[in-house]
């Protein structure tokens, strides 16, 4: 018993990290459908952003929670914290389910939208919100059409208007002269937009993945520790029984 309500009240602090590294990742999920809302077709995709952050909120009382039962134990926190560590279980689920689908979806869709995007662009002055979202994730990301930017000169409505140039956000940050002159090629970003999205993406569903899993295991840890303590405390209103 000694042992359990050490692990909980251990467990309990550890909570309150996991919230911090749980709206850690929600908040990167959304900012990444936010920055690139252009790019990710699902629209529900900020979804498990959300409900990694309600995991988050939840888990600050579920820490306090567990300190304070490994301290008094109380039959009424007991049963409260069962039911935190079981709504929190299935929370981290549809979230880690949801990341995975949706970041499926993307990936294969990914190649497509960003060829999509540079065709259909516009100039770099021009007020279209596809062109302008296409030269914000080019500076965003220090990157260059799909692959490289041999793309941009590919692309027919590009091509007609600019035949040797490429759009000036495809310029590196240090040349701030450059106008997006092909024959200037060493101010020019040569990577492409494609691998550095799927690389965000990767990184954004590893962390959510690991945060759920190590979480869940704590969860599963904290309810069995609870449920020794519960068992040393029988319930005596119930004994007639």
């Amino acid at each position: 018993r000694s042992f359990a309500q050490s692990l909980l009240r251990f467990l309990g602090f550890v909570f309150w990290g996991a919230a911090v590294a749980q709206a850690f990742c929600g908040v990167l999920v959304i900012i990444m459908f936010k920055n690139y809302r252009y790019v990710f077709q699902e629209c529900y995709f900020s979804l498990p952003g959300w409900l990694a952050i309600a995991v988050a909120l939840i888990l600050l009382p579920t820490g306090l929670l567990a300190i304070s039962i490994s301290i008094k134990s109380s039959r009424n926190q007991q049963g409260t914290l069962m039911y935190l560590l079981l709504l929190l279980l299935c929370l981290e689920v549809s979230s880690t389910v949801l990341v995975c689908v949706y970041s499926t979806r993307t990936a294969s869709q990914l190649e497509s939208t960003m060829g999509y995007l540079v065709y259909q662009y516009k100039g770099s002055y021009s007020q279209d919100p596809e062109s302008r979202a296409v030269d914000e994730i080019q500076k965003k990301l220090q990157c260059c059409g799909v692959h490289n930017y041999a793309d941009w000169l590919k692309a027919t409505a590009v091509s007609q208007h600019f035949p040797a140039y490429v759009p000036e956000s495809c310029c590196k940050e240090k040349y701030s002269h450059c106008r997006g002159d092909v024959g200037h090629q060493e101010q020019l970003s040569h990577e492409g937009c494609l691998k550095k999205l799927e690389d965000q993406l990767h990184f954004v569903v590893l962390c959510a993945f690991w945060c759920c899993t190590v979480l869940s295991i704590l969860e599963l840890l904290a309810g069995i520790s609870n449920g020794i303590l519960m068992r040393h405390q029988p319930f005596h209103d119930l004994q007639i029984l």
